[in-house]
């Protein structure tokens, strides 16, 4: 994220001065001037100097971020993150008081932990009294939406948070937002805009850039633990990565695959994984890889690095957690022990490594990586098709086998496909994938579902050339308020594919129980709570929403459906392929 921005940087720290009217114009300004491209946006009335600055400036010639309407809150937060994860830029959105900020809903808590930089803003309503200057109280319904303190609602899951006030120079605290959002480690600021400070008359506006403010370089590693822990993988027998987050910076793909093969390093996922880290089907990836006989463990950009048990690393192995934030401060309690914890940017870390490792390795040295790499391969491959193996043997299920749907997701992925996958593990959507392009496959970062539509469109608008495909559950895609992201998709040809995993069941009300409560009432009793059956139609819906919608409930249909779906998008039309599965835990 930072590289982009060291671009940015301009030969003067003189403030500029842009044609300003009222303080939305120079908060607008700011925005284009950051290269903020989309302002996310669900109208308010205190927010509507949005539409009139970047009306204004667009018929004036002046650079401006496009307004992008999305009708729900929670689908336009999730939308922002998407296209901030693969732009690689901040990305705005905008809602309506505190009603609109809690509408934004569990999407702030994926924002939090996502590592993306966006800055969520929201309209507070006016407190000045009818008549008494513009934007002021003209309507009862803003004694009704008056807060205490309306930025609490979100200032646990934010880095940053301000109300924009009468004395502040608008300009620079929309500068200063995007500052601290896109600094290490990046993720989400709130900026809460009362309407008569908006709507506040100004004559022009001076202010300083985000690129003269200066985001802040990532941390480089320290030289003295690098070549510690250099000699350490070197010496080990046993040494595997672990990946969730690194690939934020699509850069550090074909670096760890250079550092990987030089020793021949084997790479896992953790479970709580993000992002694309790695290529799915390298002969050094395997995926979920027991930790019990590793004798080196090195977490790079992982918040969990392993769940404590049978397949956690023994006490003598040596730990070490590279992050930017390698205490993980937002959480409140982490019992995960290390030898060591460095503070550093992975991709700096990994070229560090890889070039201290080349100074080091011997003869002897390549041989025995080689050894190690062989056998790696052979355990990879024989993952892979004993995965394939298993899907085929489901492949005449009705209903249809949650696996079998997989392995044909995975089957009709190509090197443009962008895939976003909030599936949960039961299904092994994350086993079958062939993702191996940097930037190519994005997981839900948080444990808020909901995020996979929003998501899939705000990618789509940052990759209008891609293929791209939200997989998820059919409780999770509810959640996601679908038929706004669809809606949106439509309006501004931005089409994505999403397949839904229709078992119309709760994974917590139904194996999350069962496995609290073995033999208990709940279940005896039908795990009432646990399923929503009948469903809702979603191609019904999707169609509702001028997008392609398909129920398929025949296995040999799931194949070409998902082609259909592939087909329509190229085409210009979102659509929606829903597959029928067994319900969780019963035999339909």
């Amino acid at each position: 994220m930072n590289r982009h921005f060291a671009t940015l940087q301009k030969n003067s720290r003189a403030w500029i001065e842009v044609p300003a009217e009222d303080n939305g114009d120079a908060m607008v300004a700011a925005l284009a001037e950051a290269g903020v491209e989309y302002v996310f946006f669900t109208s308010g009335s205190e927010i509507a100097f949005y539409q009139e600055a970047i009306a204004k400036a667009r018929n004036a010639g002046r650079k401006t971020p496009k307004l992008i309407t999305v009708t729900h809150e929670h689908a336009s937060l999730n939308a922002a993150l998407g296209y901030a994860a693969v732009s690689r830029k901040p990305a705005v959105t905008a809602a309506h008081v505190d009603c609109g900020t809690q509408h934004y809903g569990g999407a702030v808590h994926t924002a939090m932990h996502s590592g993306l930089p966006v800055l969520i803003t929201a309209g507070i309503p006016p407190v000045a009294y009818p008549g008494s200057m513009r934007g002021a109280r003209d309507g009862g319904h803003l004694w009704m939406q008056q807060r205490y303190d309306q930025n609490g609602i979100v200032r646990e899951y934010v880095k940053w948070d301000h109300k924009l006030e009468f004395q502040d120079n608008a300009g620079l605290i929309v500068s200063r937002a995007l500052q601290v959002a896109c600094t290490e480690p990046t993720g989400p600021v709130y900026l809460s805009l009362p309407r008569e400070v908006s709507f506040a008359k100004v004559e022009g506006a001076r202010f300083p850039t985000l690129a003269q403010l200066g985001v802040a370089r990532p941390p480089a590693p320290d030289a003295g633990a690098i070549r510690d822990l250099a000699a350490r993988l070197v010496r080990a027998e046993n040494p595997i990565v672990v990946v969730a987050r690194s690939g934020r910076n699509p850069a550090t793909v074909p670096a760890l695959v250079r550092l990987c093969e030089l020793i021949g390093l084997p790479v896992g996922q953790s479970a709580q994984r993000s992002y694309h880290c790695f290529p799915l089907d390298h002969a050094l990836y395997l995926s979920a890889a027991s930790l019990k006989n590793a004798d080196l463990v090195l977490a790079l950009e992982v918040d969990i690095p392993w769940m404590p048990g049978p397949d956690a690393p023994p006490d003598d192995a040596f730990v070490a957690i590279i992050d930017v934030d390698p205490a993980k401060g937002r959480i409140p309690t982490m019992e995960f022990t290390a030898d060591l914890r460095l503070t550093a940017d992975a991709l700096a870390t990994i070229e560090a490594l890889e070039a201290e490792v080349q100074r080091l390795i011997s003869a002897e040295d390549r041989r025995r990586f080689a050894v190690r790499a062989t056998k790696c391969a052979a355990l990879s491959a024989a993952r892979r098709q004993a995965l394939a193996d298993d899907a085929q043997a489901r492949s005449t299920a009705t209903p249809i086998d949650p696996r079998w749907l997989s392995y044909n997701v995975g089957k009709v992925l190509d090197d443009n496909c962008i895939l976003f996958d909030e599936t949960i593990a039961h299904g092994q959507v994350h086993d079958y994938l062939p993702c191996s392009r940097p930037g190519s496959y994005f997981h839900n970062p948080g444990s808020s579902g909901g995020w996979s539509p929003g998501a899939a469109f705000g990618a789509k608008l940052a990759a209008p050339e891609k293929d791209v495909i939200a997989v998820c559950g059919d409780g999770f895609y509810m959640f996601g308020t679908p038929i706004h992201a669809l809606w949106s998709a439509v309006h501004y040809k931005a089409p994505f594919m999403a397949v839904v995993y229709q078992n119309r069941s709760y994974s917590t009300g139904t194996l999350r129980l069962a496995s609290a409560f073995p033999d208990g009432h709940a279940a005896r009793t039908g795990f009432d709570g646990g399923y929503f059956d009948p469903p809702i139609d979603f191609a019904k819906e999707a169609q509702a929403a001028g997008a392609y919608g398909e129920n398929v409930t025949d296995p040999r249909e799931v194949e070409p459906a998902l082609r259909r779906g592939l087909a329509q998008i190229r085409a210009g039309v979102p659509a929606v392929i829903s597959v029928w599965l067994p319900r969780l835990l019963q035999k339909d």
